[in-house]
């Protein structure tokens, strides 16, 4: 759809001279596909959640997640965050504000707009939210420091671990990367894959996480 938008604002001699390197382009560029969640695509409930965001109205909905599944929810929503799973950002009604949580939108059902008023704070600011996780859980912020040993050096230096990152280079080859975020499982979740490349000084909660998320893997696959 994009090819055909563009080549339709483009002037015919030039499209001509074109067609032949943009047909050659799009056969040899393409996207990796990585494992995931499937896009969210339910309208009803998308079409609520926007709806409710531009009117400033809240949100009413069954949740069938949390400590009691089930339960109707009444909610002002602050915004929609999609990623490894897709989620409404909203707070509950009752609770302070300024304290969202992220509701899983695959866990939402019959979902309404109530017309009471209902307006995000002044000084919140969606980005800066997602921002503080190292993905999508949000919990409390930590100092993570990391040492990247030195056969792992080049590449940590060419990676974002985090938009608060600091890289340090190390007399002995080694990089410390220094950063605050919140989503310690995620985040060990990530480490693994750099194998025997990284140490983990710092939280002592994410060193807990890596080695419990290593062990209940282990248990998983029979390992002894």
């Amino acid at each position: 759809a994009l090819e055909s938008k563009v080549l339709s604002a483009i002037r015919a001699g030039v499209r001509r001279r074109l067609a032949p390197d943009m047909e050659a382009l799009l056969e040899a560029e393409t996207m990796a596909v990585h494992p995931g969640p499937r896009p969210f695509e339910d309208e009803a409930v998308l079409g609520a959640v926007r709806e409710a965001i531009v009117s400033l109205q809240r949100l009413r909905f069954l949740y069938d997640g949390g400590s009691t599944p089930g339960r109707e929810r009444e909610v002002t929503p602050y915004g929609l965050l999609f990623g490894r799973s897709n989620y409404l950002v909203a707070a509950e009604s009752g609770s302070s504000p300024g304290e969202p949580r992220n509701w899983r939108l695959d866990r939402i059902r019959d979902v309404r707009v109530v017309p009471l008023p209902a307006s995000r704070p002044a000084d919140f600011s969606l980005a800066a939210y997602a921002a503080r996780s190292f993905g999508i859980y949000q919990d409390a912020v930590e100092e993570v420091v990391l040492h990247i040993l030195p056969h792992g050096a080049e590449e940590a230096l060419g990676w974002r671990f985090h938009a608060t990152q600091a890289l340090e280079r190390q007399a002995d080859g080694s990089v410390i990367a220094r950063f605050r975020a919140a989503g310690m499982r995620e985040l060990a979740w990530h480490l693994f894959t750099w194998g025997d490349k990284i140490r983990i000084l710092a939280p002592e909660r994410l060193r807990v996480q890596m080695a419990e998320e290593l062990a209940a893997a282990a248990r998983a696959h029979g390992a002894p």
